[in-house]
């Protein structure tokens, strides 16, 4: 099993888009690389919905003596989730170590094969997730996301100054929704020197519909592809 890159998407707050934009970043990366998901968000996964994924449990097989998850796989993208597992409800309390044993036994335990790119979907805020998936994997790049308003924004900066802490060196900040001006108007809040893209508001993104939306993510793509 190889994993070439690994990247988390990340936010301060919850509803700016960081679940879609993983979904979406997945769908144009499958097109000429392998692709995995991992739904970090223990307490609110939701790439089996958005990848519209129902009933669906992760199956073992046997491999040298241990039992590994396999991925599902959707539209040529894996995905593994503790949506796979369990419950909405069931980890809903969990903190500290319960969360950590979650993660780490979805990190090691997924049978991911050779892929180009882990994308991470991690939970809102820079609690235990972060300290664990920091710990147990060599991150390539942390995506920022936020929504163009400022208090977001704030705390996105924010974000990024604790997640500096935890060794991570190479971000991407992404704002969703920005309209008209996009992000020039907005660009003195974030820090200086990281690598920011706008994406517009699209009603076909907040039904999951990412068929026509190439453009847009382009240069995020392009990024990604070419910088890490």
């Amino acid at each position: 099993m190889a994993i070439k890159k690994i990247i988390i998407i990340a936010s301060a707050k919850g509803g700016v888009g960081k679940s879609t934009l993983t979904a979406s970043l997945a769908h144009y990366l499958s097109k000429s690389s392998l692709v995995g998901i991992l739904d970090a968000d223990i307490y609110g996964p939701s790439q089996h919905t958005i990848f519209n994924i129902k009933d669906q449990k992760l199956k073992t097989k046997k491999i040298n003596d241990e039992f590994f998850y396999e991925p599902i796989i959707k539209d040529g993208i894996k995905l593994s989730s503790m949506g796979f597992i369990l419950d909405s409800e069931s980890s809903a309390t969990w903190r500290g170590p319960m969360l950590s044993s979650a993660l780490k036994q979805l990190i090691h335990k997924t049978e991911w094969g050779d892929i180009d790119f882990l994308l991470i979907d991690m939970p809102p805020g820079t609690g235990d997730a972060y300290l664990t998936i920091c710990k147990e994997l060599k991150i390539d790049l942390c995506i920022l996301t936020s929504s163009p308003h400022e208090l977001s924004l704030i705390d996105t900066k924010r974000s990024f100054n604790t997640l500096k802490k935890l060794g991570i060196t190479k971000y991407l900040y992404v704002i969703n929704d920005c309209i008209n001006s996009g992000i020039d108007s907005i660009k003195h809040i974030l820090s200086e020197g990281i690598e920011s893209f706008s994406i517009p508001f699209n009603k076909d993104l907040h039904v999951f519909n990412f068929k026509n939306m190439e453009e847009q993510f382009k240069g995020i793509i392009n990024y990604i592809k070419n910088e890490i």
